[in-house]
């Protein structure tokens, strides 16, 4: 039985990782995916895999201007929207303790606000009379304190309040607002900023899950079965040990 079956889904930052993911898990479960991505082409290419179950946009969640526009266009192509995955994230700085001065001054000057803007702004600026209409709205994002990457933990701290305030202000509407804490995930972002041999170590501690593993918790949050959760973060799973991939 298809979880999801005549739904529409919009899931930002779909391009790849977890984003895209969500994106082929909704469609398996019978929703037709809104993809949008910073990257046009990765976004594009998640589309033509889901072959007409998808389609894909173009948007900067930092960007209010193109948040709007694109609810605006799924909207006018659909009527509504049955999910709103708010996945879009990104994060920088150094990956070892030897980069903790640098770190801690750049991170905190200098990339904080941008994290801020794109997660709380990102999900706050869409326009809620879109998805009223069928009543049900929903805001995932990640969460895990890390020492050295103070702005990024700062921000998602506050999209956790956020998240619960929302769901206060939209629940007379029927409207479900909850988080997900996927933890550290193995997507090419990870990857990027990491040698072999970190990866290597990360997957020996259990640190790592893959983008794949989150697919049913997420599927289930937006489906009737989750009808009565709302205000929620759902806690990061504790992977299990292992050799690396």
């Amino acid at each position: 039985m298809m979880q999801l079956k005549n739904k529409v889904a919009l899931v930002t930052g779909a391009g790849s990782g977890i984003g895209r993911a969500i994106a082929l898990g909704f469609a398996e479960e019978g929703a037709t995916v809104v993809g949008t991505d910073i990257d046009v082409p990765a976004a594009e290419r998640v589309a033509a895999d889901l072959r007409g179950a998808a389609i894909a946009l173009g948007c900067d969640v930092a960007d209010g201007g193109q948040v709007d526009a694109a609810v605006a266009t799924v909207a006018e192509r659909f009527d509504w929207i049955d999910v709103l995955v708010n996945n879009a994230g990104r994060a920088r700085g150094g990956t070892g303790r030897k980069d903790v001065g640098r770190r801690l001054g750049h991170g905190v000057r200098d990339e904080r606000p941008r994290h801020v803007s794109v997660l709380p702004r990102g999900a706050s600026s869409h326009d809620l009379a879109a998805v009223r209409r069928h009543h049900q709205y929903r805001v995932w994002t990640g969460i895990r304190p890390r020492p050295y990457v103070a702005a990024h933990a700062a921000s998602k701290a506050a999209v956790i309040s956020f998240t619960e305030t929302l769901a206060l202000e939209v629940a007379s509407y029927g409207i479900r607002v909850n988080a997900f804490t996927p933890g550290v995930m193995d997507t090419p972002f990870w990857r990027a900023n990491r040698t072999p041999e970190e990866i290597e170590e990360a997957y020996t501690k259990g640190e790592v899950g893959q983008p794949g593993d989150l697919v049913p918790t997420v599927v289930f949050l937006a489906s009737g079965a989750a009808r009565e959760i709302t205000g929620v973060t759902i806690p990061r799973q504790i992977f299990v040990a292992k050799e690396g991939p």
